[in-house]
Parts: structure tokens; C-alpha cells; sequence
């Protein structure tokens, strides 16, 4: 079984929704959320992930042994989500060894050339593809 780590921010809706599919589609698959605060975390946990931890060193961690990281794609942009993610957060996610699947919200300053304007249950859906696929 693979380790998929979930990592979001602010309220977590992204996170919860993306658990809420997982655990529907994978029900026995292990999943761990990763808050960059105690509200995101919480909703993640709510909707079902397996653990959860919140901050900077958790993601750090999970980075290092994680076979899937899904979350925004401001997890690999330091300062990104208002600041929510450090420079030390997004090097590890960046740098991590595991398959990123990065959800393209156009939140914070960033946009993704070429994504097109997909609603977020459109996103999520993409993203439940890919985790089958990879599973």
C-alpha cells in the first residue's frame, strides 16, 4: 500500500474534498492530512484521513516517506496559501522523492498557464484518476 499524504491550507475544503473522494473510491488506503494550520487539518481529519498533523515539521516529514502528496499547487511555492507555507515546507515538498500531484488553483497570485478553467469538483476528479492510475 502506498503512503498518500494530503497537505492543505486555510479552511482545508480543498483537503476534505479530495479525502472525502479517496476515502469513497480506496476505503482501505491509508491517508494522512497534513494542515498548514489547525482549521485545515481538522476538516481533513473530519472527512475521514487516517492522521494528521499540523505545521511546518510535519510536512517536512511526510515529505521524506510519501509515495503520493497531493494538495495546491502553492505547496511548492514558499510564502504561498498568505504565507501559510514556508520556504522550508515548500523545499521539502519540491524536493520530495514522491509523485506530486498539484492541483491548479489560481488562489494567491499564481497562475498555471494551459489548465484551462476547471470548476474544483472538476479538478478533484482529475485527481482521483490519477491516484487510481498510480495505485
Amino acid at each position: 500500500m502506498k503512503k498518500i499524504t494530503i497537505i492543505d491550507g486555510q479552511g482545508g475544503r480543498m483537503g476534505k474534498a479530495i479525502i472525502e473522494q479517496l476515502k469513497k473510491e480506496f476505503p482501505e488506503q491509508e491517508l494522512l492530512a497534513i494542515g498548514t494550520n489547525g482549521i485545515a487539518t481538522a476538516a481533513m481529519l473530519k472527512a475521514g484521513a487516517d492522521g494528521g498533523a499540523t505545521g511546518e515539521n510535519p510536512v517536512i516529514v511526510a515529505a521524506r516517506d510519501s509515495d503520493i502528496i497531493i494538495g495546491p499547487i502553492g505547496i511548492v511555492i514558499a510564502d504561498s496559501l498568505f504565507g501559510e507555507v514556508t520556504p522550508a515546507m515548500a523545499a521539502a515538498v519540491g524536493s520530495s522523492r514522491a509523485f506530486q500531484i498539484l492541483m491548479p488553483v489560481s488562489r494567491c497570485n499564481h497562475y498555471v498557464a494551459g489548465c484551462g478553467n476547471l470548476s474544483m469538483n472538476e479538478i478533484i476528479d482529475v485527481v482521483i484518476r490519477k491516484v487510481k492510475e498510480l495505485l
